[in-house]
């Protein structure tokens, strides 16, 4: 056990290692995959007829500012009477990761990537990850292009699926971005550099706004979850801020979510089964209306993704304090994503909380291996080739996939708790504000604002109630466990 404020970046990322090892995660790739990687000198580049050459469109990628596997790049052209034809390019992963490769075993078991502050730990090599098979700017790259056509009303016109060769004019992150839209910055210097990337930005963005009120208007639900991510300055935690949601975020967000609708139909049109990523109708529905109740709402007594989206934004109005608490238990209630198998002609399960019903991950091959799954099928498609996996296969790598899901986010989830108690540790005897977040066990569990942190209350009092807002004092914290501990303040 290390001694009180001796924890650097490396104990962080050693508890991270534990925590994957601990949950059937691999940290670390194999002699195997080492020596495969050697062998791999370049970027895919393959002649073949069916490869639309697009690499003088006026493709640009957003994500965030330290994001070095690029997955998408987003373009699109002003049709006649209002509709927009929109394409994003997803790296072709499959073109340099082959089925049954020792790289594509370590990302097989993964399944995905397990981002901590102190380390990431990516699903493939980051010689790829990061450069051979990331879209970055400048670099001519294998895609798979979702084109489609959305009206002015942000209804789906059609859709297609296409092979080609794109190239990233500009590198753009979600902050500096949404700080220009919403006439907060100047443009940032990647797109001023590149004619006419300003008036894509603009229709990229009122594309995805109609987009986002079509969805809302269908009964998608609106969560703002608690999700923290420490800084660092070297090898010490310095501070831990709460993601924003902004503009830039929800362009990419409402593109990626129709880039996978339009995935799911173009296989299952093919007669091609697919991994689809579902959120089930909520079994716990009963217990959301009594959340709901006991907030003086009403909702039906069958689920309504409707009724509830329409309950969510009335308390996020309400109480913006208490709504990210709100969120999670809805959340939970809700049950978590799962992927399955859908079949061609079957009923598809749907997206509780998306308000879609296809609906498959398509656009992350990088970092989700049900994406590069994904992949391979739409190119057996396109190819008029055998399918690269049985249906059964797809449903034993459905059931992996969604364990091992759940697994990195208990990770990821677990190695958040430690980076706070590290940098609350040199603030014990300090006051804070606080809410009170949840029961369990016997337990009062509470939140404070600054820094945004979770803990313990071990001198809880009868009567609190979730929601209530006290002073408290910390007590203790625990690195290795990722616990804070608070007593109410005198």
């Amino acid at each position: 056990m290390k001694s009180k404020h001796s924890y650097t970046r490396a104990d962080l990322a050693r508890i991270a290692t534990d925590a994957m090892t601990e949950r059937g995660l691999k940290p670390e790739f194999s002699v195997a995959v080492q020596q495969q990687l050697a062998l791999i000198t370049g970027p895919a580049s393959e002649a073949d007829a069916d490869i639309r050459d697009l690499t003088a469109l006026l493709w640009c990628s957003i994500d965030n500012d330290d994001s070095r596997d690029l997955d998408q790049l987003t373009v699109c052209e002003e049709l006649p009477g209002g509709a927009v034809k929109l394409l994003v390019a997803i790296a072709d992963v499959d073109a340099l990761v082959k089925k049954g490769s020792a790289i594509d075993e370590h990302a097989r078991t993964n399944t995905t990537s397990v981002y901590t502050a102190a380390r990431l730990f990516p699903m493939l090599p980051e010689q790829l990850s990061t450069d051979l098979t990331s879209l970055n700017p400048d670099q001519d790259r294998l895609a798979l292009v979702s084109e489609m056509i959305v009206n002015a009303d942000g209804g789906l016109a059609g859709s297609t699926v296409y092979r080609a060769r794109v190239r990233n004019q500009a590198k753009l992150d979600y902050d500096a971005l949404a700080d220009w839209i919403e006439g907060q910055a100047e443009l940032p210097a990647a797109a001023k550099a590149v004619r006419g990337m300003d008036a894509q930005l603009r229709t990229q963005d009122a594309v995805a706004q109609q987009l986002r009120s079509r969805r809302q208007a269908q009964g998608a639900l609106e969560f703002k979850t608690f999700q923290p991510k420490a800084v660092f300055e070297g090898d010490r935690v310095v501070d831990i801020r709460q993601q924003v949601q902004n503009r830039a975020r929800q362009l990419i967000e409402e593109l990626m979510i129709l880039t996978n609708e339009c995935t799911a139909r173009f296989l299952a049109a093919r007669g091609a089964a697919s991994l689809r990523r579902v959120v089930r109708s909520p079994e716990r529905w009963l217990r959301i209306v009594e959340v709901a109740k006991s907030e003086g709402e009403t909702l039906p007594t069958q689920p309504d993704s409707k009724a509830l989206a329409i309950f969510l934004a009335k308390r996020r109005q309400a109480d913006p304090l208490r709504f990210p608490d709100l969120s999670l238990v809805i959340v939970k209630l809700m049950g978590s994503g799962e992927y399955v198998v859908e079949i061609p002609g079957g009923e598809p399960v749907g997206h509780f909380g998306l308000a879609v019903r296809d609906y498959t991950h398509s656009t992350a091959p990088n970092r989700r291996f049900p994406d590069l799954i994904t992949s391979r099928m739409l190119k057996a498609v396109l190819a008029v080739a055998p399918p690269p996996y049985t249906n059964a296969e797809l449903g034993t790598l459905a059931e992996h996939c969604s364990t091992q899901e759940d697994a990195a986010q208990k990770v990821e989830r677990q190695v958040r708790k430690s980076e706070a108690a590290l940098l609350l540790e040199a603030r014990i005897g300090q006051r804070f504000d606080a809410i009170v977040t949840g029961f369990s066990k016997g337990n009062t569990w509470v939140r404070i604002f600054t820094p945004p942190a979770e803990g313990k209350l071990i001198s809880g009092v009868p009567g609190l109630r979730v929601g209530q807002q006290l002073q408290i004092k910390l007590v203790s914290t625990d690195v290795e466990r990722g616990f804070i501990d608070f007593v109410l303040a005198d």
